[in-house]
């Protein structure tokens, strides 16, 4: 959805007067041409013609002019494909990932198919934002926003070490500054501002500071330099610094997703259970981070006056999956549906993998990632959830309050 700087009106109210004018136009010029006998078919059709042209402009225009930008900040689990341009081993660029998404063919994408940014772009009535390193993002395609995660970063600039070359949330930051410049240049720096402060923002990092760095291996460094407790606390420091820039650089509606069940996914059910169970360490882990971020959030929302930063629960959503799978539809959340080994949660998802002909019977699409209906369905939370999944309040809330301004 196009940034819209047209005059038009852009309320429901605004251009449902547009629609009666057209209505009234059309019946005027088919009362008078029928009264005039001399008038001849060929002048109502092009009469009719234009007035119909008018009326899908004005509706083309509304449309637009309700959109909003989306930015997307984060890791693999919305990543639209910029590692997909790096030299990295963090990528899904080969089948059979995308093997559900529209073109059939690998994205970027950690999924069989749409991820969470995909349905929110849907939901917010607008297409799916491009990866900011795509060359396809110039010109309009900016004004719909764009998406700077990067498979395999954290909170911390250490996470993800072992991927090398990746995108870490300062860098995503110097981007999102870097794209307020081209867009500025676009279509001017106070028009760029008003579109920076009217979009909505998804935030989701802090995973990968457990699995792919306090956990990663046995004794690791941060390990032995921080219980776990203590961790956390640093993790939320440091998030709350990511948060303040956000809020510098104009960003004042941002989702912020907490971190899933880690001790359930399939790559440590396949490393850490011997029956089935998640892992206790990596659940405690996701217990003390979780309410930890909701707090966080709060406190800069008092701080700031205003209800900018919104907490999404998607631990609780998985949870939900994990101990009801069949209530969603799933015959299980324990095995993925590509992978090899216990519970498919070995090595990288590939063409040589095992791969389940339903992706929408499995919870989990490869050892870390949820499928596609899964995502669908914790975006559905984060529209339409209680404060159970969302607080201070659902994005269906937020679009609501925000139209009225």
């Amino acid at each position: 959805m196009l940034y819209q700087t047209s005059t038009l009106p852009s309320s429901s109210a605004s251009l449902f007067n547009h629609r009666q004018y057209i209505v009234f136009l059309f019946c005027f010029v088919t009362f008078k041409t029928n009264d005039a006998s001399m008038a001849s078919a060929s002048s109502l059709a092009l009469g009719s013609l234009a007035i119909f042209g008018l009326a899908m402009a004005l509706g083309t225009l509304s449309s637009q002019a309700e959109g909003r930008a989306f930015f997307v900040f984060g890791d693999s689990l919305v990543d639209n494909g910029n590692n997909n341009y790096l030299a990295t081993t963090a990528r899904a660029d080969a089948p059979p990932y995308g093997i559900d998404y529209p073109t059939r063919r690998p994205t970027g994408r950690f999924s069989n198919g749409f991820n969470i940014p995909d349905f929110i772009s849907q939901q917010i009535g607008a297409e799916s934002t491009l990866p900011y390193l795509s060359p396809e993002l110039t010109g309009q395609k900016l004004l719909v926003g764009a998406n700077f995660a990067s498979a395999g970063i954290g909170i911390l600039n250490d996470t993800g070490i072992q991927f090398v070359n990746i995108i870490r949330m300062s860098r995503q930051l110097e981007y999102f500054q870097q794209y307020q410049q081209r867009v500025s240049a676009l279509i001017g720096a106070q028009r760029t501002k008003q579109l920076v402060n009217g979009a909505l923002v998804l935030l989701t990092v802090g995973g990968n500071d457990f699995v792919n760095n306090y956990y990663l291996v046995p004794f690791s460094a941060r390990s032995r330099q921080y219980d776990l407790p203590d961790y956390v606390k640093l993790l939320m420091s440091e998030l709350k610094k990511l948060l303040l820039r956000m809020y510098d650089l104009g960003t004042r509606r941002v989702l912020v997703t907490g971190t899933g069940p880690l001790g359930c996914v399939p790559a440590e059910l396949a490393q850490r259970s011997r029956n089935g169970e998640c892992s206790a360490e990596l659940q405690r882990a996701a217990s003390l981070y979780n309410p930890q971020l909701v707090q966080l959030l709060k406190s800069l929302n008092s701080q700031l006056g205003s209800d900018v930063f919104i907490a999404a629960n998607t631990q609780q959503t998985r949870n939900d999956f994990i101990s009801n799978p069949q209530a969603f539809g799933f015959s299980t959340s324990k095995i993925a549906c590509c992978g090899q080994g216990p519970y498919n949660g070995l090595g990288l998802c590939t063409v040589a993998s095992n791969l389940c002909p339903n992706r929408d019977r499995y919870a989990f699409w490869d050892a870390f990632h949820p499928s596609e209906k899964a995502n669908k369905l914790i975006v559905q939370n984060i529209l339409t959830g209680s404060t159970k999944y969302m607080n201070p309040m659902n994005l269906s809330t937020i679009l609501a309050l925000d139209s009225r301004t």
